[in-house]
């Protein structure tokens, strides 16, 4: 540790480069276990859920930013469902 101080001290053109890749190295892990633990579209076991599609509300938009949508359901889709259930 000391010895990339010593060379951030010599050459101080490496510190926004150091300073992004440290970042992003805490940045992308973070990001990944947020998804992981609160977005329900995200999967680890298939084999309890194999059809995880079916748990979404299609009220709730599943992206980060959404404009103007207003989801109504679709009556030939819920047919469908309903005979294959």
């Amino acid at each position: 540790m000391s010895g990339l101080i010593k060379m951030l001290r010599k050459r101080k053109e490496l510190i926004p480069l150091v300073g992004i890749m440290a970042v992003t190295a805490i940045g992308a892990p973070s990001v990944s276990l947020y998804f992981l633990f609160t977005k329900p579209d995200v999967i680890l076991n298939k084999t309890n859920n194999p059809e995880p599609w079916e748990r979404l509300d299609p009220s709730k938009p599943q992206k980060l930013h959404t404009i103007n949508q207003k989801w109504r359901p679709i009556a030939e889709l819920e047919h469908v469902k309903s005979l294959t259930k």
